[in-house]
């Protein structure tokens, strides 16, 4: 188990816990960080920087990562959208330490306020009232100024927050969309409220291709831990092609994994024992050995 760096001070609570269940993932599946980087599709050096709290993992990267260690997503990536909020949020502390002050004019009193019409009606009175308009004249500039820049600021405040609340929205809102398309497209992962079913394989070779009945898929990213029609269609292919992946189950396992790593190796493939579009074809092509 590797020891971890120790979080930084000013990482905000929501981020400090995300961060903590991502390592304690980590550390159960047992893999490095090359290893998680080539089954996530980020970089180690991005998961060094995601680990240690110097920056937030994207969304997408908490999904992969819960799907590579076999953890439900929907408990990161409902910790991970606080998170994000709470960082939203910390960017406008301007904003908010200027809704806290109090309103700048509060040294106003009633005299200054009829600064404008007293000296419109000065205009047509004698040399007396010309001191009264002399006294009064050095408040009335500052109470217009000070007016001004509590207008300004509450008008600030005001954006400030309805921009807040329309991007928290607009978060939410992608982030329910992009958890629908998840579920509908990505295979299921193994879990004991399953049911062991035993598929049987039809190859035929259609177009120069090879078939085994179950899904025509050429694109969809398998490996450890997923299961589904998907899988039993490229254990079948993997028969055929002579890499034994034990029974047809639809089950992606420890004997499924070394016989794609066996193909991606008599196939010049990288060897990462993910069936990814290269090694589909592969599949499709490959004759019996």
């Amino acid at each position: 188990m590797p020891r971890w760096k120790e979080l930084p001070a000013e990482l905000p609570p929501p981020a400090r816990q995300l961060i903590v269940r991502l390592r304690g993932l980590k550390d159960r599946s047992g893999l490095s960080s090359r290893q998680l980087a080539a089954r996530t599709g980020y970089s180690a050096k991005s998961w060094q920087r995601y680990l240690n709290g110097r920056s937030l993992p994207p969304q997408e990267a908490v999904a992969a990562m819960s799907r590579v260690c076999g953890e439900d997503p929907v408990r990161l990536l409902a910790l991970h959208e606080i998170a994000t909020e709470h960082r939203l949020e910390g960017r406008q502390p301007a904003a908010r330490a200027l809704e806290s002050q109090p309103a700048p004019p509060a040294q106003v009193s009633l005299e200054s306020l009829p600064a404008a019409p007293a000296q419109a009606s000065l205009e047509s009175q004698p040399a007396a009232p010309a001191q009264a308009s002399g006294e009064r004249q050095p408040y009335g500039r500052p109470l217009r100024a000070a007016l001004t820049a509590a207008a300004v600021v509450t008008v600030l405040s005001v954006s400030a927050a309805l921009l807040l609340a329309v991007r928290l929205t607009e978060a939410r809102t992608q982030l329910a969309h992009q958890r629908d398309a998840t579920a509908a497209t990505a295979p299921a992962t193994v879990s004991e409220t399953l049911v062991p079913v035993i598929y049987t394989c039809r190859p035929e070779r259609r177009d120069g291709r090879w078939h085994a009945g179950l899904s025509p898929t050429a694109e969809v990213l398998l490996s450890n831990t997923q299961v589904g029609l998907e899988v039993a269609e490229a254990q079948c292919l993997l028969r055929r092609a002579g890499s034994a992946p034990g029974d047809i189950d639809g089950v992606f396992g420890p004997k499924t994994r070394r016989a794609v790593e066996d193909l991606q190796k008599r196939n010049g493939l990288i060897v990462n024992g993910v069936i990814d579009p290269p090694t589909w074809n592969a599949l499709r092509q490959a004759d019996p050995s």
